[in-house]
C-alpha cells in the first residue's frame, strides 16, 4: 500500500503546487492582519483646509458638548446605550477621533492649483501636529483626488505636496496611510503604487499602506481581489463609498444609506475578498447629522446607530464619521454590543479552552472569532483587561 499511496500523493502534490503557494500567501496576509490588531472603530474626515493641530481635541470637545445638550435622547435612540455613557466620556477624553483623514477629494472639492496646493501642505503639517498632540488619533493621512483622467495630476500633486509638508513637520510615517477614491481598475492603484514607491524612494521610507475606496460598480464587476493584488502587499483596507456607488446604481437620494441592500451587497463582495487576503473593510458613513431641534438629533442619531448596529452584525467593526456630533452614538453602540456579548463569550472561549460543556458545539473557527471580538472591545474601550480574564 505505501508505494502506490507515496506515488498518489507525489502526484497530488505535483498537480496543487500552485494552489498551495496561493493558499500559503493568503494565509501569511491573514495572519500579518492579524498580528497588527484591531481596526480602529472609525475614520472622522475633515476637509484639507480646516484640519489644524488640535482637530482632535476640537472633535472630542465638540462630541462631549453634543453628548451633554442631547443626552436626554440617547435612552430613546437604544435603551442599552445610556448604560455605557461613562466610558464612551472616558474615549472622548482621551481618543475622540481614532483615524483621521484630511479629505482632499469629494469633502474638498474642486479648487484652483494654487489654492489646494497651499491647503495640501496646510494639511501635511497639521497632521504631523495632530499625531504628536494631545488626545492623537491611532493614525492618521489624506485621502487624495482619484487615479482618474480628469484628477490623476491633481492627486499625485496634492499627495506629494502633503508627504512632504507632513514629513518636513517631524510626523511620523509609521502612523501614515493614504486613501485612494474612486477606484474602478487595478491598473490605477498599480499606477498610483508606483508613484507612492518614488515618493518613498526620495525621502528614503518605508512603503506607506493605502485604503482603497470602492464606490463604482466597474470595481465590483472588475474583482476587489484583483485590486488588493495592483497595491502589492500594501492595501490596508477596503473602504465602501456609500452615496457614490448608491447614485451610479440610481438609487434615489432619499435611500442612499449604508445598510440599504445594494449596499449590503458590494459590501458582501468587499469582506469575501478582504477575508481571503487579510484585508479589513471599513464602512460608510451617515449622511444625516445632528445638528438643528431635538427631533433632527434624534433621527440623525438613530440613523447612525442602526447603520452601526447593522454594520457590527455584518462583521464590520469600522465605519466613517463626518461630523463629531455622530461620535458619541457611534461609541455606544460599539461599546453596547460588546458589553451585551462579552459574558457569553468568555464563557463560551473558558469552556472550548477547557473542555468542557458549554451549551454550544464550538470549533477552532469560533475560537478565533470570540478572541477577535473581544479583542475588538479591550481595543475600542469597552471592555477592560479583567473583564475577559486574560482569554483574549
Amino acid at each position: 500500500m505505501s508505494a502506490p499511496l507515496d506515488r498518489l500523493v507525489a502526484e497530488a502534490d505535483a498537480a496543487l503546487a500552485d494552489v498551495d503557494a496561493v493558499l500559503a500567501s493568503d494565509e501569511d496576509r491573514r495572519a500579518a492582519a492579524s498580528a497588527r490588531g484591531p481596526e480602529p472603530v472609525h475614520v472622522c474626515y475633515v476637509p484639507a483646509d480646516r484640519v489644524s493641530a488640535t482637530t482632535a481635541q476640537a472633535w472630542g470637545t465638540a462630541a462631549l458638548e453634543a453628548l451633554d445638550t442631547w443626552s436626554g435622547l440617547v435612552g430613546d435612540v437604544g435603551e442599552d446605550l445610556p448604560a455605557v455613557l461613562p466610558r464612551v466620556r472616558r474615549v472622548l477624553g482621551s481618543c475622540p477621533v481614532a483615524d483621521l483623514r484630511a479629505d482632499l477629494e469629494d469633502g474638498y472639492g474642486h479648487r484652483g492649483d494654487d489654492v489646494e496646493d497651499a491647503d495640501a501642505a496646510h494639511a501635511g503639517a497639521a497632521v504631523a501636529a495632530v499625531l504628536a498632540g494631545e488626545r492623537a488619533p491611532w493614525r492618521a493621512g489624506p485621502r487624495v483626488k482619484s487615479m482618474e483622467a480628469a484628477t490623476r495630476r491633481r492627486g499625485l500633486r496634492s499627495w506629494a505636496l502633503f508627504l512632504d509638508a507632513f514629513l518636513d513637520a517631524g510626523g511620523d510615517p509609521g502612523r501614515l496611510r493614504v486613501t485612494l477614491p474612486k477606484v474602478s481598475a487595478p491598473e490605477q492603484v498599480a499606477a498610483f503604487v508606483a508613484a507612492c514607491a518614488s515618493l518613498e524612494t526620495s525621502r528614503g521610507l518605508d512603503p506607506i499602506p493605502v485604503e482603497i475606496q470602492v464606490e463604482t460598480p466597474r470595481a465590483v464587476l472588475t474583482g476587489v481581489t484583483s485590486l488588493i493584488d495592483a497595491a502589492g502587499g500594501r492595501c490596508a483596507g477596503l473602504h465602501y463609498g456609500t452615496y457614490d456607488y448608491s447614485a451610479a446604481l440610481g438609487i434615489a437620494p432619499d435611500q442612499q444609506r449604508a445598510d440599504h441592500p445594494a449596499a449590503e451587497h458590494a459590501k458582501a463582495v468587499l469582506q469575501v475578498a478582504g477575508a481571503a487576503l487579510g484585508v479589513p473593510v471599513c464602512d460608510g458613513s451617515s449622511a444625516l447629522l445632528p445638528v438643528g431641534s431635538a427631533s433632527d438629533v434624534l433621527e440623525a442619531w438613530r440613523a447612525q446607530a442602526r447603520i452601526v448596529r447593522r454594520a457590527l452584525e455584518l462583521g464590520i467593526g469600522q465605519g466613517w464619521d463626518m461630523h463629531p456630533g455622530n461620535v458619541p452614538i457611534r461609541l455606544a453602540v460599539v461599546h453596547a454590543v460588546h458589553r451585551a456579548g462579552a459574558p457569553r463569550a468568555v464563557e463560551r472561549l473558558r469552556a472550548y479552552r477547557e473542555g468542557a460543556a458549554s451549551g454550544v458545539l464550538d470549533e477552532p473557527a469560533t475560537e478565533r472569532a470570540l478572541v477577535a471580538f473581544l479583542r475588538r472591545g479591550l481595543a475600542c474601550g469597552a471592555l477592560d483587561a479583567d473583564e475577559v480574564a486574560g482569554l483574549a
